[in-house]
């Protein structure tokens, strides 16, 4: 993940804890057994710097895991537990321990006895860990259903309506909301206060070395330099985009970019129940940082979705509209279209123009008109011809499209594929120019963005494979 929020305060904090640490005015202390899986891991140290309401800074700090917990003498450091303590953990895990103890204990029995052409011991050790698996995934199942998280927008979700979304249904690895991360926005959203700068970095548990000085026989404490990480791919990956509201890609104090969900507006609508969009979730996150009203430099389709600009400064939003108006920012999308291009004689590559205007007596929709329909050129590319397995469970073709819009009309790609002008194949999921099924979104995403800095002016390119 890349951080989502500044490093700097956070990292000058985590310095001086590091400091407490190996000078013994702070100490992580064991507060429940380290499972099995677990103790090879390294430990995680985390600071959040937060604003109350009244602008006051608050440093919020906590370590990976929960079978330590930090100890200051310092207070001027809020220390964050754990969002679900090893003890429940425990209670959650001893109803199956024992019966996957003793199956464990015969699968080990079983296979020292076993010779290569023993089919009925195979077929018992099959059966046991088919049985195995059942019960581990059942004791993970309680675990699970433990965590709970304060988000942004002042709900709390649970660690299952987080994966449905985000994790595509599937349970998460285990440790799933002990990272630092997810512990102190946790406790930042319960408690309102906004983040401004977080930081993490790993830490060995051990006591601080004493080195003599080679000019005096003075001795020094030696603290080594930390080195920062952002937050986790694996857990943290599925549980930020939750818990802040947006997937951040990119950031620094010009520019954010993020991969816009399906189903979110890119901007505001008029009536109150499209007020929910990218560009009020960027500004709830960062506040007073956004400078303008509208920090979005472009827009994608609500159904559409992926890479998306977005600028904290006048300056910055200025230049990438100056880019964009001047057709050097580069876009890349790959849509997944109903059907099998090379039937319809289509080539592998080329580009095309048309040209489409609004139907007035259909908002939103765009129709083909020759005469008075705008320009919209596109480059193509077929990726190739797969199995689209639609929710209800069936299958048929459909074909891997890369597009690079040269334009950038309202649904320009959607009208590439589905009007009779173009390929007259509707991309899979189009409520507006082909069919959505129960279950199914739009299969169209940006999947890449070039462009350069509008305060560095290097160039740059974010990129976001699509989830389909």
């Amino acid at each position: 993940m890349f951080p989502p929020f500044s490093e700097k305060k956070a990292e000058m904090i985590l310095q001086e804890l590091i400091q407490a640490l190996y000078e013994g005015s702070a100490s992580l202390e064991q507060t429940a057994r380290v499972s099995e899986e677990r103790k090879n891991q390294g430990i995680m140290l985390g600071v959040l710097v937060c604003l109350d309401k009244s602008g006051k800074e608050v440093n919020l700090v906590t370590n990976s895991g929960n079978a330590k917990k930090l100890k200051l003498e310092k207070k001027k450091l809020k220390v964050i537990d754990s969002i679900v303590s090893a003890e429940e953990i425990e209670n959650a895990l001893s109803g199956n321990d024992r019966r996957i103890h003793e199956i464990t204990e015969k699968i080990q029995e079983i296979k020292s006895h076993t010779t290569n052409d023993d089919s009925h011991t195979d077929s018992e050790l099959t059966i046991l860990n088919r049985k195995l698996k059942e019960l581990c995934g059942q004791s993970l199942e309680k675990v699970h259903a433990l965590y709970n998280f304060h988000c942004i927008d002042g709900k709390v979700h649970t660690l299952r309506e987080i994966c449905a979304k985000y994790n595509h249904g599937k349970l998460p690895p285990t440790g799933t909301g002990d990272c630092c991360a997810p512990k102190l926005l946790d406790y930042a959203f319960s408690h309102d206060l906004q983040p401004i700068s977080l930081a993490e970095c790993p830490y060995k548990d051990e006591k601080g070395r004493a080195e003599q000085s080679p000019v005096s026989n003075n001795y020094t404490l030696c603290i080594p330099n930390i080195s920062l990480l952002p937050p986790c791919d694996e857990r943290c990956g599925i549980l930020l985009p939750a818990m802040l509201g947006l997937r951040i890609l990119y950031r620094d104090e010009a520019i954010c970019v993020v991969n816009k969900e399906s189903g979110i507006l890119s901007v505001p609508g008029r009536t109150e129940d499209k007020k929910d969009c990218v560009e009020s979730r960027f500004k709830r996150l960062f506040r007073e940082k956004v400078e303008i009203a509208q920090p979005a430099v472009h827009r994608l389709d609500m159904e559409t979705s992926g890479v998306m600009i977005l600028a904290f400064t006048k300056e910055a939003h200025r230049e990438m509209n100056r880019q964009f108006e001047a057709k050097e920012v580069q876009k890349e999308y790959i849509a997944l279209l109903d059907g099998v291009l090379a039937k319809k004689g289509i080539p592998q590559t080329g580009s095309m123009e048309l040209f489409f205007r609004l139907d007035v007596d259909n908002r939103p929709h765009q129709i083909w008109d020759a005469e008075n329909g705008k320009s919209a050129v596109t480059e193509w590319k077929i990726l190739g011809v797969e199995r689209y397995r639609a929710p209800d469970g069936s299958a048929r073709p459909a074909t891997r499209v890369l597009f690079k819009p040269r334009t950038g009309r309202t649904h320009q790609l959607r009208l590439v594929s589905a009007d009779s002008h173009g390929f007259g194949i509707p991309i899979i999921g189009d409520t507006l120019y082909g069919k959505c099924e129960a279950g199914e979104r739009l299969l169209l995403h940006a999947q890449k963005v070039s462009f350069s800095h509008p305060v560095t002016g290097e160039k740059m390119t974010i990129e976001c494979e699509a989830e389909f």
